[in-house]
């Protein structure tokens, strides 16, 4: 099987890339491909934000399509909750380093972001504060004081530097904003649009593995072309 790299530009309070959740778990089961985080860093640094009702105004209609398109669960301590708590802020850079900090420390970076997600948007909790952070590391079995350690590591300089370099990947395939996913097989970059598959996992899940087995149908085609066909060692066969 052909190895390959699914690029995922996104961000933990990008309500579109909650809407793609359910595709990144059904490319997660694809084999031979790799599924990367890349954090966009939407709401960091000066764009982070305490909610507001103006802030509350601007996602929930986006939020309402997102559960119409999709059915993806959005819970009532968030809409009644954490949208009508003004001392809360929204700040991606503690949780995407939640997220660096998952993968350096057990490969479970995906799993950090899906549970961040959930955290946020169905159980309205404040994803941008540490201990809470601490709490859902606890959750999906990691070690605190190892946790910990590995959340620090992922200082302010650290999470700028992974900023600009998903920016980079976000210019380099083309895209615009998030959820951008980009394929990459055999040094070739894809950027694909899922749009059409929101609320279609499975079908999303075979679009990749027939991109996959095409790539590796070529790649078996190309090297048996520069075969020399040759005689065994008791004959030709004619």
């Amino acid at each position: 099987m052909t190895q390959a790299t699914l690029h995922y530009i996104a961000d933990p309070l990008c309500g579109w890339c909650y809407a793609a959740a359910p595709l990144v778990r059904a490319a997660r089961d694809v084999a031979g491909l790799d599924v990367v985080f890349h954090g966009g860093g939407m709401m960091a640094g000066p764009n982070a934000q305490p909610v507001t009702p103006q802030l509350r105004n601007y996602v929930m209609p986006h939020d309402h399509r997102i559960a119409a398109l999709t059915g993806q669960p959005f819970g009532d301590a968030y809409f009644e909750g954490l949208l009508r708590d003004g001392t809360a802020v929204f700040d991606s850079a503690p949780p995407t380093a939640a997220v660096l900090a998952a993968q350096a420390l057990a490969g479970r970076g995906l799993d950090m972001f899906a549970a961040l997600q959930r955290a946020h948007y169905v159980e309205g909790k404040r994803i941008a504060e540490r201990d809470v952070l601490a709490g859902i590391a606890a959750d999906l079995g990691l070690d605190r004081d190892a946790f910990a350690n590995a959340f620090d590591a992922q200082d302010a300089a650290a999470l700028m530097r992974h900023f600009r370099e998903s920016r980079a990947w976000l210019t380099r395939v083309g895209g615009s904003g998030f959820p951008t996913f980009a394929l990459e097989i055999g040094g070739q970059i894809d950027r694909l649009e899922p749009g059409r598959y929101l609320a279609q996992p499975d079908a999303w899940r075979d679009a990749l593995r027939e991109r996959l087995l095409a790539a590796q149908t070529k790649a078996s085609a190309e090297g048996d072309a520069g075969v020399l066909p040759q005689c065994g060692p008791d004959g030709c066969a004619h």
